[in-house]
């Protein structure tokens, strides 16, 4: 289906008609937990989560045999203004280093045997400055969702989306304050570490470009248009295309949960699927989860990005599933159950 999306209109429809839970594997999963060997929520979210692979995967019981880590790449236009710590080229560089093995998503999809794929996205060319223009024409912001859906292959038990892209701490927080509203210096914090007079500057870019596109944009997916990057809207993409194909989706950061709260600022029922691995140090990041319903599942401190904290999470879903599967009921084991 993502082959043949177009425009943004042919997105917002697709938007409209996403399936929902599958109600009868939720409830088989709520009925096995009532009789495992082990008062009623005494693991606590692990409970929670069974449930929810079960009712997103659309079976029950629930597997996680096959996770997948995307990461898409791209760039910005507003980086020239020295948002970032690190040059524009640092883009091109780490996804050179993920190819090679040597970055931190590399290490964590070993240890958690969840296979990574990366996606670069027109690095020669980045968006426009959000300052002055918009950072996609509509063309290219439904180009963009549309390939971020067809990395989201069949056979897939659970995905987790991060990013790679020098200034897009920036859009991140232009985009959530144009969705959800806020002064910029609520949700623009120090991304890869800038500080003091560098920190204005962007807080200042942040502000112009809010100022500039807000009122101009019609719905969420203008709004992503105008002030997001062609990596956000490819996660967008790939969450929409997950749940088309009952995936469920661990979101990783502050610029992944920024990209996926576009669609649910269009369809408040669009991010049922997922979950927010990891509450990130950038200072937005707890603004938003609050703002789009959110629990993240930890705070380890990290705002690295590129899947991290997302990846991290397959080892609590491995958790909750091992337990749900693998334990004996009451009766099984010949267990007194609860009186």
């Amino acid at each position: 289906m993502a082959d043949q999306v177009a425009n943004l209109d042919e997105i917002r429809a697709l938007l409209a008609h996403l399936p929902g839970p599958d109600l009868a594997a939720g409830a088989a999963a709520s009925a096995r937990q009532a009789q495992l060997t082990k008062p009623i929520g005494s693991l606590g979210r692990l409970e929670e989560l069974a449930v929810w692979l079960a009712t997103w995967q659309a079976r029950h019981p629930p597997r996680l045999e096959h996770p997948r880590t995307l990461v898409f790449a791209a760039n910005h236009g507003v980086a020239a203004r020295g948002v970032s710590a690190y040059p524009a080229a640092v883009t091109a560089q780490m996804v050179q280093n993920f190819v090679a093995g040597g970055a931190a998503v590399n290490q964590l999809c070993r240890v958690f045997d969840a296979g990574l794929k990366v996606y670069e996205m027109n690095l020669d060319r980045p968006t426009g400055d959000i300052v002055v223009e918009p950072a996609m024409s509509e063309e290219e912001c439904a180009r963009a969702i549309a390939y971020g859906m067809m990395a989201v292959e069949p056979g897939i038990d659970a995905l987790a989306l991060g990013e790679m892209g020098i200034g897009n701490t920036t859009a991140a927080a232009a985009l959530c304050a144009g969705l959800f509203g806020g002064a910029a210096e609520l949700w623009t914090g120090p991304g890869t570490g800038v500080a003091g007079a560098a920190l204005e500057v962007k807080r200042a870019a942040v502000a112009e470009a809010v100022m500039r596109h807000r009122r101009a944009a019609g719905d969420p997916f203008d709004m992503l248009r105008r002030l997001g990057g062609l990596e956000l809207a490819a996660i967008a993409g790939a969450v929409m295309a997950a749940r088309l194909g009952r995936v469920p989706v661990v979101l990783d950061g502050f610029a992944s949960t920024a990209a996926a709260a576009v669609l649910l600022a269009a369809n408040p029922r669009a991010l049922d699927h997922c979950v927010v691995a990891h509450l990130s140090a950038e200072p937005g990041h707890r603004r938003l989860v609050e703002q789009i319903g959110q629990r993240p599942l930890f705070d380890l401190g990290m705002r690295l990005g590129e899947a991290s904290g997302a990846i991290l999470a397959f080892g609590v879903l491995r958790a909750a599933v091992a337990c749900h599967n693998g334990m004996a009921t009451f009766a099984e084991a010949g267990v007194s159950g609860p009186s």
